[in-house]
């Protein structure tokens, strides 16, 4: 059996190198180019032997990296010109290596060439496309998986026999020749597929790093980065990140970087491929793709084949399942176009599985709240151009606190698919997956909690141990309930007021110091973006608020229990008893476009443990309307349906006195939402409306949603209004419980003040 190293070389420099390499590790052994082989006419049992020179930046500050400086001077450290490699062996010989990859026959590579590549594709071509993939995971073992990055995309792709059938078929359905298709293909596939440089990578995080240092410290999740590591090792890792801010993408790349964990490839819209940031993000691993793609069956076909090309060699993605950045601080309806790619890529290639990592990434404070609250009340958006870039960055030098980044449970795709049925309801329950699983990892932060207590309270200003009082409940529920919780002492005594400092310098309080004693209230104008602020821990009292509904419909009458019976107590197990169940049901039913809650089962399991918290005796006790008065009167104050749900339900009542009022005339959605701006600001300013940060377009589109979902938007004009009437009503109901919740937690803050 006879060998060759078959040397990947670039320069006379590199070749002496590799030859002295060869004589040391393969004596005797012939090293060759790929150019001076007769591959086809080799012996099937010769071994060939990949080997190639890896130049490895200078060491600064403790670490081997490339510098802003070396890209200003057009000097590429991982590639030196020829002219300066002599300098660096001879001067810098730890700078060096010669790194081997796995030896393969020609008879295997023959083999392995049958099975991939398309009929009449060089066999040449492909050893040599071998031979440099196989030596560029050798030089990852040296320099670290952190700047493993695809190679020869386009070409591997368009070579396959894979990529060549489906163009076929695909020609066979447009009327068109596979030669046309699968070239018009391959030149889409030009226009998105990230060309990742290591040079430029390195320059990306260190220069881009600087939109978020100074403003923010990042603190991570540790613990299962290290799980995912491992998992990592067998199966590429799709991050979906919640999206709250333009640096949430760089947040998260210097996280798995330091982690040293391979680039994420991070599919990002088109409208952020401006220069110079386009060029420079794309060959640091960003996909721009097209918002919309549908009608365009080859570009469709050229994204659905590099996907499944990421797939296949487990290279690990990125991409904002929410589809843009949330304009409410809660997390917007997932997007599921890009998740039935890579379900289809998973599903079309044997064994293949991608583990599905549902990230959560909050800030304490963030500048782009004001800009995006303004455009939820119907303002117009800011183009996003350079001279925009420039002032972002300019914005990012006042320190904001810190930004958090934690990880859900991570799952794997094909499991998930399988277990979510047939159909594309199967994509919506992965998608409802993924977004319970970031809501879980989301942690509470201090100044949520601030906006969550004051929007909750009455709208004036508040003393600091005012504020405390209305916070000492909520911290006691997180405490119970064991939520990822901001540091208590951030909300008490001097972290309070530090908290409050954030916020006051952020321009969402108002504060006055010219009494006996400082004041704050939250800023005219402003109450959206506390709402923001509230928002990103909002789910976290959702099921809470619901049981407290669902106990006043009993304390109303409409639903009344008597003893248990034997069989509730099985229903008990899993839940609330059947009765109330159904409320429950009833409430969700009408948050489904607001919220997203598990399944029935979970969903009912979760409210029980919260009765547990309210009532522990409410599975054997004797439920009437005064036992439910008498609970939710001994809850300590932690009442929070108003507080959670008061926007929602006023968000609602607009959108339904609307459509009530337009009659059976037919509906244009646009019209419709901007004069629902109007009329909230109207109600707001009457009082109707109790909830200021309800005046949201956001909120109205969901709640129109909802009308839509419900048939109270289109069909036979009697029974739509009869529809629209019905949700009003019900609408109406849920805000007179609010407002007994409110009457209740006033009789609760004066026995409190009685009792001192």
């Amino acid at each position: 059996m006879s060998e060759i190293v078959l040397a990947d070389v670039h320069t006379g420099i590199e070749q002496e190198l590799v030859d002295e390499w060869a004589a040391l590790h393969h004596p005797g052994v012939p090293v060759r180019r790929l150019h001076d082989i007769d591959i086809a006419g080799l012996d099937p049992a010769t071994v060939l032997v990949p080997a190639r020179v890896v130049w490895l930046p200078p060491v600064r500050r403790g670490e081997r990296k490339v510098a802003l400086a070396d890209a200003i001077v057009l000097s590429n450290p991982r590639r030196p010109p020829s002219f300066r490699q002599a300098a660096i062996r001879r001067l810098g010989p730890d700078r060096v290596r010669v790194v081997q990859g796995v030896p393969a026959t020609v008879e295997a590579l023959g083999a392995r060439y049958d099975a991939q590549q398309a009929e009449g594709t060089s066999f040449a071509a492909f050893v040599g496309m071998q031979a440099v993939i196989s030596a560029e995971r050798a030089e990852l073992e040296l320099v670290g998986t952190r700047y493993k990055v695809p190679r020869l995309v386009a070409e591997q792709i368009s070579s396959s026999a894979r990529f060549q059938t489906a163009a076929s078929q695909l020609a066979a359905e447009l009327g068109r020749s596979a030669a046309s298709v699968a070239q018009e293909a391959t030149d889409k596939m030009s226009t998105f597929v990230a060309t990742q440089s290591r040079l430029v990578q390195d320059v990306f995080t260190s220069t881009f790093s600087g939109l978020y240092q100074r403003a923010w410290s990042v603190s991570v999740d540790l613990d299962t980065l290290g799980r995912l590591r491992t998992l990592n090792k067998s199966s590429s890792l799709v991050f979906l990140p919640s999206h709250r801010s333009y640096v949430d993408s760089l947040i998260l790349a210097s996280v798995l970087h330091q982690q040293d964990f391979p680039s994420n490839l991070v599919l990002g819209g088109e409208n952020l491929a401006f220069w110079p940031m386009g060029p420079i993000a794309r060959r640091a691993g960003t996909i721009f793709i097209r918002r919309k793609f549908g009608s365009d069956p080859v570009y469709k076909f050229a994204m659905r084949s590099y996907l499944s090309f990421i797939v296949e060699k487990r290279f690990n993605l990125e991409w904002y399942i929410e589809g843009g950045r949330s304009r409410t601080g809660k997390l917007r309806p997932p997007k599921l176009g890009l998740l039935a790619y890579v379900a289809d890529a998973v599903e079309s290639l044997d064994g293949a599985d991608v583990v599905v990592v549902p990230t959560s990434i909050v800030y304490d404070q963030l500048p782009e709240i004001a800009a995006m609250a303004r455009e939820s009340a119907g303002g117009a958006k800011s183009p996003e151009d350079l001279k925009w870039l420039v002032k972002y960055a300019r914005g990012q030098r006042t320190y904001r606190g810190e930004a958090r980044v934690r990880f859900g449970e991570p799952f794997s795709l094909r499991q998930a698919l399988a277990e979510a049925g047939e159909g594309r309801v199967r994509l919506e329950k992965v998608s409802f997956k993924v977004m319970d699983e970031i809501n879980a990892a989301t942690p509470i932060s201090a100044t949520s909690l601030a906006g969550f207590a004051l929007l909750g309270a009455e709208d004036r200003a508040y003393t600091a141990h005012e504020i405390e009082v209305i916070l000492e409940p909520l911290l006691s529920y997180i405490d119970t309930r064991r939520l990822p919780g901001p540091d208590p002492s951030l909300c008490r005594g001097l972290g309070l007021l530090n908290t409050l400092r954030e916020l006051t310098d952020a321009g969402v309080l108002d504060t006055f110091a010219g009494g006996p004693e400082q004041v704050w209230s939250i800023a005219p104008e402003n109450h959206a973006v506390a709402a923001y602020y509230r928002n990103g821990a909002l789910h976290h009292f959702v099921d809470r608020a619901i049981v407290e509904l669902g106990m006043l419909a009993v304390s109303d009458g409409d639903v009344v229990e008597g003893a248990p019976s034997p069989d509730a107590q099985a229903s008990a197990d899993e839940g609330l008893l059947a009765p109330a169940q159904q409320e429950a049901l009833r409430i969700r039913d009408l948050l489904k476009f607001e919220f997203f809650f598990p399944a029935k089962k979970e969903y009912l399991h979760r409210l029980g443990a919260e009765m547990d918290l309210i009532a522990p005796g409410w599975r054997t006790d004797r439920r009437t309307k005064e036992w439910v008065h008498t609970a939710l009167l001994a809850s300590g104050g932690q009442l929070f349906a108003r507080r959670t749900l008061q926007t929602f339900f006023d968000a609602q009542l607009v959108v339904a006195t609307r459509l009530v009022s337009a009659g059976s005339d037919g509906l244009d959605k646009e019209a419709v939402l901007t004069d629902c701006l109007g009329l909230g600001r109207q109600m707001s300013l009457q009082g109707v409306v109790h909830s200021k940060d309800s005046v949201s377009r956001e909120l109205y589109d969901a709640a129109y949603q909802l009308a839509d979902n419900r048939g109270a938007i289109t069909g036979e004009p009697q029974e739509v209004m009869a529809r629209r009437r019905a949700w009003l009503n019900e609408v109406e109901v849920m805000r007179a419980r609010l407002g007994r919740i409110a009457a209740i937690e006033a009789e609760q803050a004066r026995q409190k003040e009685a009792g001192r």
